[in-house]
């Protein structure tokens, strides 16, 4: 085991190296918060390396009482691992995204990248409700002076959007999660995963920490924010918007909806899956029409988040893998397509798509890494999404097969508005002289793109070395929802009329 506590170390490093950020130029500020990003992915591999998997569920634990009850406590499970390793692997990509783009008060934004890692670390490890709270509605503010500061023509519009969506939903899950302190008598999280609430109580703080993860997945119709966010926001803002913050609605959902709840989760799986099958066909469709190509892969989050949504209440373990890997997969692949979004934006300052054109013939590294993306967020099997796809739509198919063949639709969409995009941009004739004269990838660029493609591949090749440290843990969630769980579609059939008089 570590013997120093490396999880408040890993939020130490950016949180020290942020409030020098604020004093130093450019060039200083943009090499300390690379140096503080690196060294958090090197104590995360660390962190993973010496994660005991078939040892205890929670470990790296870290308790400190600090004033009237409330408690600092850190710890983490597999589920938590996996989404800190993504956390600190997209954070220094962030930073390198930001290198050139990014030109007026350098320290400023380097600090808020950095203030947005200690927080994204902090909801993940959080051991007690109050402390994840905090953490969770933090987060908040640093996404909204990236987009808000440093974003396009209309980021104020877009900030205050994001910011007032997002924070309104949460004011409901503090007033819950106050009612479960009194209740339960204690505010950790392990202990109230595993607290019965009476039935008509979970029906209330269901739908009260639903507002809040509805919004930040974010689940249709509560979706609106986050094209206008990602349109507005830096590369590198929109590149951990989708890669991370986007899973922090599907962490609140296994880490408190579905343990802490399962009764009224099972009550409302039908309007969990109502809301995603229309996210998944309506968002894929808007996603066609796109001219802005943000806008279009915001869209095509959206019907990915949707495909999760429909895992997690799946009730069963294939639905809770898929789910968790999706998130897992499409943080690399979302944050990579905005990261090939903005090689050509920092070119030809646009993101029509009709500008460009016939890119594969002057920028074929480019065009070739853009490929690898777009077919591994179609789900192409050997890539990190047709692990989690497959998966979760194998879960829900147990459960429901009519959800399952309308989200199978989303697969289908996803290959129509990805292809169409690809063909637009890199093949076809070359229509604009200046997209023609755009020169290839640059080693900042490859250093950028390069991780995430093997990630990617890594993900889609042997995706167990991922399953194994989130198995055990599922299994328990799974164990936790087993007597909630709602019949499947199969087994109404089976009991239905034609075998009601078998028992007479």
């Amino acid at each position: 085991m570590i013997g120093f506590p490396i999880l408040s170390v890993m939020m130490l490093v950016p949180l020290v190296a942020a409030i020098i950020c604020l004093f130093l130029d450019a060039k200083p500020a943009r090499m300390l918060a690379l140096a503080a990003t690196l060294v958090n992915l090197a104590l995360g591999i660390l962190l993973w390396v010496n994660f005991d998997i078939g040892g205890a569920q929670w470990q790296f634990m870290e308790r400190a009482d600090l004033f009237a009850g409330f408690e600092y406590a850190l710890g983490i499970d597999g589920i938590a691992l996996m989404l800190i390793m993504l956390s600190v692997f997209l954070m220094p990509i962030c930073i390198g995204a930001s290198w050139e783009a990014i030109k007026t008060r350098v320290g400023e934004y380097m600090a808020a990248f950095l203030i947005m890692e200690v927080l994204m670390i902090g909801v993940f490890a959080a051991q007690d409700i109050f402390l994840f709270y905090i953490f969770f509605e933090a987060g908040l503010i640093p996404m909204y002076l990236i987009i808000g500061v440093w974003g396009g023509d209309n980021r104020i519009y877009a900030s205050y959007k994001f910011f007032l969506y997002t924070l309104l939903g949460s004011v409901l899950m503090l007033i819950a999660m106050l009612w479960m302190v009194n209740e339960a008598g204690t505010s950790s999280i392990p202990v109230l995963m595993e607290y019965d609430f009476a039935p008509a109580a979970q029906t209330w703080l269901w739908l009260a920490f639903f507002a809040s993860f509805a919004v930040k997945m974010p689940m249709w119709p509560v979706h609106t924010w986050l094209p206008d966010a990602h349109v507005q926001a830096p590369t590198a803002g929109s590149v951990i918007l989708a890669g991370v913050l986007l899973k922090l609605g599907g962490y609140g959902f296994i880490r408190f909806s579905l343990p802490m709840f399962p009764d009224a989760s099972a009550q409302f799986a039908w309007l969990v899956w109502g809301l995603s099958m229309v996210a998944v066909v309506l968002t894929s469709l808007i996603a066609l029409v796109q001219h802005d190509m943000k806008k279009l892969i915001a869209y095509s989050s959206v019907a990915h988040m949707a495909i999760v949504t429909v895992g997690l209440f799946a009730f069963n373990v294939q639905g809770l893998e898929g789910a968790m890997m999706i998130m897992l997969g499409h943080g690399l692949v979302s944050g990579a397509l905005f990261l090939c979004v903005g090689v050509i934006y920092d070119r030809l300052h646009t993101r029509e798509i009709d500008r460009y054109g016939g890119l594969a013939i002057n920028m074929p590294a480019y065009a070739t890494l853009f490929l690898l993306f777009t077919m591994a967020s179609i789900g192409l099997p050997g890539t990190s999404n047709f692990v989690g796809e497959f998966l979760a739509l194998a879960g829900i198919y147990q459960a429901n097969s009519w959800v399952a063949f309308v989200a199978t639709t989303g697969i289908i969409l996803g290959a129509a508005y990805m292809l169409y995009l690809y063909r637009r941009v890199c093949f076809g004739g070359q229509k604009n002289a200046d997209a023609a004269a755009m020169p290839d990838l640059t080693v900042r660029e490859y250093l950028l793109l390069g991780p995430i493609a093997a990630a990617v591949l890594w993900m889609g090749i042997y995706p167990e070395s991922f399953l194994a440290p989130m198995r055990a843990d599922i299994q328990v969630l799974d164990d936790r929802l087993a007597a909630a769980a709602p019949a499947s579609d199969a087994q109404l059939a089976m009991t239905g009329p034609a075998n009601a008089g078998e028992g007479e």
